[in-house]
């Protein structure tokens, strides 16, 4: 009798990741990343939403710093 092991961890959901899902819903890529995931995204839509990403997480930087 074997016993089948859960490897998959509980991930926590980070700002990253909060944020990641808001721009990929403001592109209107969320239906395509919930039937095919994040690795059926094409370059340039993973580039635009990493790029989104920079942007903001720079401009929250700034205004926390002011």
């Amino acid at each position: 009798m074997s016993k089948k092991k859960k490897n998959k961890k509980e991930k926590i959901e980070t700002l990253e990741d909060k944020l990641k899902y808001e721009i990929a819903e403001e592109l209107n890529l969320i239906d395509k990343i919930n039937k095919v995931g994040w690795g059926g995204l094409t370059a340039k839509e993973s580039g635009k939403i990493g790029g989104l990403m920079t942007v903001r997480k720079r401009e929250m930087k700034k205004a926390k710093e002011e």
